[in-house]
């Protein structure tokens, strides 16, 4: 199997992964405890594969350490920024009708929240404090954060095609190339795609129009993989691009994950039992998964291959330097 060709079958299932995202709210009753849950098993698979795996092949050859590391904080800023601008990646499920007073705090995210998970977030953040989709569930108010979801989705596209290159180039026995990162992509799209469509519903638009806007952000994934794929495929300099392109994705993934993760701690009392076992099952999966793996491509990972091929010159030239020294004293002798 082609990278290219993998990388398709893989965005054909975020593709679908997403499309069920939007449809989360007719197939099953998501509670707060239940999104939230959700929220962090994803996150902590998220984190451990940005630190388990994508910084970690990211090093090496044409890519060093320090260089990996300018490339996870540019990642990191610019899926910050993107929040930041955009409000997109608020996950809540808001009921049509709702209001921006309603919408602001954990009772947007269901409206079945029990009174003590509101008081928690009050109590946390003060009675003047909003969160959520406050002032954006309005007829257009999913328009900023489907932008800023789109956009981050397409570096998802380039996150997976630089995993898979990456695998292929060091470990072309692998069964399934960019597992790690297909995975943490595949289970985390129908997060973002419920946040658009919650708001679209809660704003009043058809689910016609619902099911075209969320096909349309799904398809970002695929024309991110596309593009990478096109630049990198005919460059000279595929290795520094795949190398910088997965410590950048390190960067986006975990910037994604802490955004889900952290509120936890500010606002969330409750279930923090449930909460921790979640993120550690999280974790544990995304250190898992690298027994999956090949045993030396974390090695040829965060050594470079030609540093090899010195290991063995400096071997042979001190041999050779020894044999010499030996015949030179043995000379000498007689």
């Amino acid at each position: 199997m082609t990278p290219a060709l993998l990388v398709a079958i893989y965005c054909v299932c975020i593709v679908a992964s997403s499309l069920l995202g939007g449809l989360l709210p007719s197939l099953m009753r998501l509670t707060h405890t239940r999104l939230q849950l959700m929220m962090s098993g994803v996150g902590g698979l998220m984190l451990g594969i940005g630190l388990f795996h994508l910084l970690p092949h990211a090093v090496g050859g044409a890519v060093s350490l320090d260089r990996a590391i300018w490339w996870l904080m540019m990642g990191l800023l610019a899926t910050f920024f993107l929040i930041r601008v955009f409000h997109g990646h608020s996950h809540a499920v808001v009921e049509p009708g709702c209001s921006p007073e309603a919408a602001s705090g954990d009772e947007a995210a269901s409206p079945t929240t029990p009174s003590h998970d509101h008081a928690d977030h009050d109590h946390a953040h003060g009675p003047g404090h909003q969160h959520g989709h406050a002032g954006r569930t309005g007829k257009f108010g999913w328009i900023g954060i489907a932008l800023g979801l789109s956009l981050h989705t397409a570096l998802d596209g380039v996150a997976l095609a630089a995993s898979v290159l990456h695998d292929q180039q060091h470990s072309p026995t692998m069964v399934f190339w960019g597992f790690a990162v297909f995975l943490g992509v595949l289970l985390h799209k129908p997060l973002d795609s419920l946040s658009i469509t919650s708001l679209m519903s809660a704003g009043g638009w058809p689910r016609r129009t619902q099911q075209f806007v969320n096909c349309a952000y799904a398809l970002m994934c695929p024309v991110g993989a596309a593009i990478f794929f096109l630049g990198v495929a005919a460059s000279p300099d595929q290795a520094v691009l795949v190398g910088c392109a997965l410590a950048f994705a390190a960067g986006i993934f975990v910037c994604l994950s802490l955004s889900d993760l952290l509120p936890e701690l500010q606002f969330h009392a409750h279930d923090r039992l449930k909460l921790t076992m979640a993120l550690l099952l999280g974790v544990a999966v995304a250190y898992g998964i690298g027994y999956l793996e090949p045993a030396h491509v974390h090695h040829h990972s965060s050594v470079p291959p030609e540093s090899h091929d010195d290991v063995k010159h400096h071997e042979h030239d001190h041999e050779h330097d020894h044999e010499h020294d030996h015949e030179h004293d043995h000379e000498h002798d007689h």
